[in-house]
């Protein structure tokens, strides 16, 4: 389980954090994690997954996994293989992979069963009550309209960040994280004072000029 709040990083399938480079990055991000004592946790394709967790101490997630079980599948990856390759949790349904509920429920109870944190990504607080009802360990809530651009979901709909965490407790008590445009200390410390236990980024960091840096400032909003 990460210790909350946190930044969770995303690197997606950017070149800056790909093949080599994911590595050179996660070590950055690692670095950063131990010398501040913050919660940092990231998210790579599979490809780099090994490479990435023999360099690193912090959690490493997997951007994905499929909704199967072990037989004719061929090109898939599922939970159980993902644990027995030491994977510390899994996104789910982010916004660039979306999932059906069904298969959402068949991730999170699977993953609970073997011990692999679950984060489910969301798009509003209607899905993010729904998704509640199946106890993932995090939901990580991002407007779509906002990933990737230059303006954060706690300036530009603070009002979704708290109507997201209410609609969660409603359901259920679980850490909302957020996500989208959140590029700065002070994007990270409006989402907490908001109720966010955390946020989830990529570009933000991942296209930095300096990781180091800009993870620094994301930090100094938990603080």
């Amino acid at each position: 389980m990460l210790r909350l709040p946190a930044v969770v990083v995303n690197f997606k399938l950017y070149r800056q954090a790909s093949g080599k480079n994911a590595v050179e990055l996660a070590k950055k991000i690692d670095y950063v994690a131990k010398e501040t004592g913050a919660s940092v946790a990231i998210a790579v394709n599979p490809l780099d997954f090994h490479f990435v967790k023999d360099s690193v101490e912090i959690p490493v997630y997997l951007q994905h996994v499929d909704a199967v079980d072990f037989g004719a599948r061929t090109g898939r990856i599922n939970v159980e293989i993902a644990k027995e390759h030491g994977v510390d949790g899994i996104l789910v349904n982010h916004s660039e992979r979306r999932l059906k509920i069904a298969d959402i429920e068949y991730l999170v109870s699977r993953a609970r069963k073997v011990g692999v944190d679950t984060m489910v990504c969301t798009n509003n607080p209607s899905v993010s009550a729904a998704v509640a009802a199946l106890g993932p360990d995090y939901i990580a809530m991002e407007p779509p309209e906002l990933i990737g651009g230059d303006i954060s979901v706690s300036k530009a709909r603070p009002e979704a960040i708290t109507e997201t965490i209410n609609a969660v407790k409603s359901i259920k008590e679980i850490p909302v994280l957020v996500g989208a445009g959140v590029k700065n200390g002070e994007d990270v410390r409006r989402a907490v004072e908001l109720g966010a236990k955390g946020v989830l980024v990529a570009s933000g960091i991942t296209k930095a000029r300096d990781p180091k840096a800009a993870l620094m400032d994301l930090i100094s909003g938990l603080m």
